[in-house]
């Protein structure tokens, strides 16, 4: 199996209208899709032509706390921060002065070896992280683990370890293949 990437990340947010002056109107990810109906609305922003972000609005959520990106948490926690990469540093400045312009709190730049990183936060207080890449440093071609006790599977290096879940034994035949309308196919309709 070969994944293509990320097709979109879901939030959640109680203001759309805000959300959406932050990710179209400040950082400039297009509004692609929509839809609501009685128990709320989900709208898409384009991150780039093969990727988005998702927001469902909800009355009655709250934004989460304002935490430290990397900072441990007790209790639940779904994620920690999502981190969007641009093409380069001028680039990662331009959105530095861009955010900082428009009262959002913004760290330096932050070197971390393959990338150069800022965070900020969204309006429903979502950790974010904006990058460039060190081209000369490629983790895909050269991974690496600096753990000094790695965990035990992690020992097993980076490739799939096949024996450690069943295998495919039967492909599900085509007439057997469901498929049920979802209630996005609105937006092709």
């Amino acid at each position: 199996m070969k994944f293509n990437g990320i097709n979109h990340v879901a939030f959640a947010t109680n203001d759309m209208d805000t959300t959406v002056r932050f990710w179209r109107d400040l950082l400039g990810m297009r509004l692609i899709a929509g839809m609501g109906d009685k128990d709320g609305r989900q709208y898409f922003f384009e991150v780039d032509e093969n990727c988005m972000i998702s927001f469902f609005e909800w009355p009655h959520v709250k934004p989460v706390p304002d935490k430290n990106p990397g900072t441990p948490v007790k209790g639940p926690l779904v994620f920690d921060h999502i981190c969007f990469e641009i093409e380069n540093r001028d680039e990662l400045w331009d959105l530095k002065s861009t955010l900082e312009a428009a009262d959002m709190w913004c760290t330096e730049e932050i070197d971390n070896g393959f990338i150069h990183s800022i965070f900020s936060t969204d309006p429903n207080n979502i950790q974010l992280e904006f990058c460039y890449r060190i081209r000369e440093v490629n983790l895909s071609k050269d991974p690496k683990i600096v753990d000094p006790d790695p965990s035990e599977t992690a020992r097993e290096g980076p490739e799939q370890q096949r024996d450690r879940w069943p295998s495919l034994r039967i492909h599900t035949p085509s007439a057997k293949r469901n498929v049920y309308p979802g209630p996005l196919r609105k937006l092709v309709e």
